[in-house]
Formats: structure tokens, sequence, C-alpha cells
């Protein structure tokens, strides 16, 4: 089972993925920043269809999603003391830099591809802990293992309630979406001042782990901290 601390703070984090996500499908007037499963399917079709201006959109989002996930990795594995304080950096940065960029004027077919870049790089803040994806932007798996986790425990084969855990992490980020668009509502892109305080609030955190390290470091994370497989969402 996942301890309630970590599962908590997965679901803040999966929360304001949800968040960023309803703002950039918002701006972007139907393409999501880490819905990476629908952007492929709608560049997919648009390829077919000869609308060549919507395959580009949805497959650059792609393009820079892995590049952020790419990128949140390596800082992860470059230094194991500082690595997730490295990644929530980062992540804090880029929504900063989305949000400054759009204040400034820039459209938000530029803006948004530094978003979708931000929402890969979110998914290596938080390491595993139990079977639970924590903070991830997709949560295709996590239904499916949701379910799976259920079937196991009517049959007496995993903790009665641990599907529950899954569910939860879904309810995150629905909670966040419907937060997300609600503030864009009365916001604006000024609503991204929400999740920035939380990237703050991790960052923070992690900075704060780290100092409390002995000068070794984590030392646990010698193996790379998204070698569990997960479904697309």
């Amino acid at each position: 089972m996942t301890p309630l601390r970590h599962l908590t703070l997965g679901m803040i984090l999966t929360g304001a993925a949800g968040f960023l996500d309803a703002i950039g499908f918002i701006e972007l007037g139907g393409y999501f920043v880490s819905f990476m499963s629908g952007n492929t399917t709608q560049g997919g079709t648009a390829l077919i269809e000869g609308a060549w201006p919507v395959a580009a959109m949805s497959l650059a989002l792609v393009v820079l999603f892995f590049m952020g996930g790419l990128i949140a990795n390596l800082l992860a594995l470059a230094h194991l003391r500082w690595g997730q304080t490295l990644v929530s950096l980062a992540v804090l940065a880029g929504v900063a830099a989305t949000l400054s960029l759009t204040l400034a004027g820039l459209p938000a077919s530029q803006t948004m591809l530094v978003l979708a870049a931000t929402a890969g790089a979110q998914n290596g803040v938080l390491a595993a802990h139990g079977n639970v994806r924590l903070g991830a932007t997709f949560v295709t798996g996590t239904l499916y293992t949701a379910a799976q986790d259920l079937a196991f425990a009517l049959r007496g084969k995993a903790p009665r309630w641990r599907w529950l855990h899954h569910l939860m992490i879904w309810l995150g980020l629905l909670a966040g979406a419907i937060l997300g668009a609600l503030a864009y509502r009365d916001l604006g892109i000024a609503a991204l001042g929400a999740p920035l305080l939380v990237y703050a609030a991790f960052t923070i955190g992690h900075l704060v782990d780290g100092m409390r390290q002995g000068p070794v470091g984590a030392g646990t994370r010698s193996k790379c901290p998204t070698s569990k497989s997960a479904s697309s969402r």
C-alpha cells in the first residue's frame, strides 16, 4: 500500500497537471499539453485529412512533451542527491516562462509548447512509492490498474482497498481540471499562478530533503525513476 503522505502529494501534483491541461486545452482551442494519446490520434487523423496545421501542432506538442520527459530524467540522474530538486525547479521555470511569455503577448501556439514540455517534465518530480504512479500527467494506465486491483481484491489476491489509491490519483486529475477551467474563466492565463505555487512548494520540499541527506545523497535512486512501465494516457 502507498503511504498516505506520498499518496496525498501525488494527488496534489496530479491535480496540478489537470489544472495545466485544462488551461492549455482552452488556450489552444482543443489541443492538450499532457494528453499525448489525444494529440497523437488527432495528429494522425489530420495527416490523412490533409489538415497540416492541425497535424503540425498536435505532433509538435507530442515532441515537446517527450523532450520535457527526457530532460527531467537527465536532471534526475545527473545528481542523485539533488535530482528531484532540479526536476521540480525545471517544472517551476517552465510554468513561469509560459505565464510570462503569454502576458508578453506571444500567441498560445508558441507559449503552450513550453507548457507541454513542462507537463512532460512533471512526471519525474516524484519517485514511485508502492505500486501507484504518483504525480503523473496521464491516468489511462492508472484507471486500468485500479480496475485490475479491484478484480484481484474481489478474488482475495490483493489488499481490499488498494484499488482506491489508483482511483484517487484519477480523481486528483479530474479535480485539477475542474479547478483549472474555473480559474481560467475568472482569471485568464493568470490562473497559472496557482500551479506555480504548487511547484514552488515541491521545489522547496525537495531542497529541504536534499539538505537533510548525507554527503552521499539519495543513493537509493540508482535506477531510472520511470523504470516501471505505464500505459499512455
